[in-house]
């Protein structure tokens, strides 16, 4: 029987961490195990640090739950062996590591901690641009980093296990929150995706104590600021002040069971060790101890527009759509990056960063919406026929293969930007510098670079394409439109980005840090 799920996990970290009470993850495992079966999904546990284990795939165990080049060629060849449908990475980056990408922004993160290379059938590298076409379905189960007790992954295991896929008016109006600065690009989003009236809170005035009623919808969509090491979500008003708008401790018994998250907050899906915040959890794993399936947010400092929308904007309104839709959050994190990057001819440095910052924490295999089925599947010849076998289900083998055939042709046709070291021609510096100082940005960073397209792409192209291509670049000033960061130590950035084709500005766009 094919292997429909692999869970991936380093078991001498886990052991490490939780020494004799380990057995009740392993409880669990079995549990969850038990449950993938009786919905029709083989699941197995591999550990990539067992040699065991990994010689059963043609593959090599990792040195250390710190070995990110090893874990990536480890999940290589785990994927190469069984084919799953989908790729649960167990435990959080103490027991198997982010891959530490290059940070193609000029901003405070010194890399962008990343699960976009598993997902991704190409060598280990730290180059995010390698990464633009992921073809596997890929989540994150996390344990608490830094735990010596199991019981926040215990939970997650169990809630993996007891999950109920709803019909899609379960699904309905979202608990829907924003920073008031960023209140235009919001709406857009929220009514993309669920129609005009839908309701907004705005911090301020509104959060973070919000009551069980007003938390109960199953679908959150937060806009709002966030930052490393913290449990809450910040509002902003135009004026620049800052507000608590969503904090972990006011979570606890208010979030409906089955909840799913898109966060466009910076840091949104940090894992991290409650020790370092005063003991504070962080929201996205409280969302997930509270019954939530699934989050889907960034690890670094983030980026969008302030009216409109882009990046981060664009990236979770796709996953929330694609899990109204019936994917299963796996897919639905596929399908968002996949459109996501589908949307450009090339990703400057905030688009790339994006990409690669995004991730699920969550059971990638659950389905929190059920899609709508055909009319004739409904029928009793129909019926009989799956009964008796006459028809073996296959459509989730041709949604893989679509995931695999749409990464790959991303990854064969879009362009990405590469730091280069250039100076923007004069017009374009002075139009750059010019913007900067009417938006207020002061200590600004110039960024140059060159815009690379893959091989197939360059073959594929006619000649007047290539030769714009050729001459394509991206140039970006930086900085803040404070003099300090706030005292709660936001890292404050905004940047304008230029793209040029030889000297002649052909696009220009603001963003600014979430």
């Amino acid at each position: 029987m094919p292997v429909h799920k692999v869970i991936v996990t380093n078991v001498a970290a886990l052991k490490a961490k939780y020494g004799s009470t380990y057995s009740q993850v392993k409880v669990a495992l079995a549990t969850l195990a038990a449950s993938d079966k009786a919905r029709g999904l083989k699941s197995k546990l591999i550990a990539i640090d067992s040699g065991a284990d990994m010689k059963a795939v043609r593959g090599r165990a990792v040195t250390g739950p710190h070995d990110q080049r090893g874990a990536k060629a480890a999940i290589d060849a785990i994927v190469k062996k069984h084919e799953p449908d989908y790729v649960v990475i167990l435990g959080a980056q103490d027991v198997v590591p982010h891959i530490a990408l290059s940070n193609p922004m000029a901003d405070d993160d010194r890399s962008v901690p990343s699960d976009l290379p598993y997902a991704c059938d190409v060598p280990y590298s730290r180059d995010p641009a390698r990464f633009l076409g992921p073809t596997r379905v890929v989540g994150r189960i996390p344990d608490e980093a830094g735990a010596s007790d199991p019981a926040l992954l215990v939970t997650l295991l169990g809630i993996a296990a007891t999950h109920r896929t709803r019909e899609r008016s379960l699904y309905g109006d979202p608990f829907a929150l924003s920073a008031k600065t960023w209140v235009k690009s919001t709406r857009l989003s929220v009514e993309t995706i669920f129609g005009g009236g839908t309701k907004l809170f705005t911090s301020p005035p509104h959060g973070p104590k919000w009551t069980k009623a007003q938390l109960a919808p199953r679908v959150h969509f937060i806009n709002c600021h966030g930052n490393t090491l913290t449990p809450t979500f910040l509002g902003e008003f135009p004026e620049e002040k800052y507000f608590d708008a969503h904090d972990s401790a006011q979570l606890p018994h208010k979030v409906s069971e089955g909840t799913v998250i898109a966060a466009e907050c910076c840091y949104g899906a940090e894992l991290y060790d409650p020790a370092d915040a005063d003991g504070k959890p962080g929201i996205c794993s409280t969302y997930l101890r509270e019954g939530a399936y699934g989050l889907f947010g960034s690890t670094t400092v983030a980026y969008g527009p302030s009216e409109g929308n882009g990046q981060a904007d664009l990236i979770c309104r796709f996953f929330i759509e694609a899990v109204l839709g019936g994917s299963s959050l796996g897919r639905a994190a596929a399908e968002a990056r996949h459109r996501f990057v589908s949307q450009f001819s090339h990703l400057d440095p905030s688009d790339l960063k994006t990409a690669a910052q995004f991730l699920l924490l969550g059971d990638p295999s659950i389905h929190a919406v059920a899609p709508v089925p055909h009319a004739l599947s409904r029928s009793h010849a129909v019926k009989r026929a799956l009964a008796s076998g006459a028809i073996v289900q296959g459509t989730r083998a041709f949604r893989r293969e679509r995931i695999a055939r749409a990464g790959h042709n991303l990854s064969h046709t879009v362009g990405a930007a590469q730091a280069a070291k250039r100076r923007a021609p004069a017009s374009a510096r002075a139009l750059l510098e010019s913007v900067a100082r009417e938006s207020g940005l002061r200590d600004v960073i110039h960024q140059s670079y060159r815009v690379v397209f893959p091989a197939q792409a360059r073959a594929t192209s006619s000649a007047p394409v290539q030769a714009s291509r050729r001459a394509r670049s991206v140039h970006l000033v930086q900085g803040s439109s404070r003099t300090d960061k706030d005292a709660r130590g936001l890292p404050q950035a905004s940047a304008i980005i230029a793209t040029l084709e030889g000297s002649r500005v052909v696009h220009i766009r603001r963003v600014h840090s979430r």
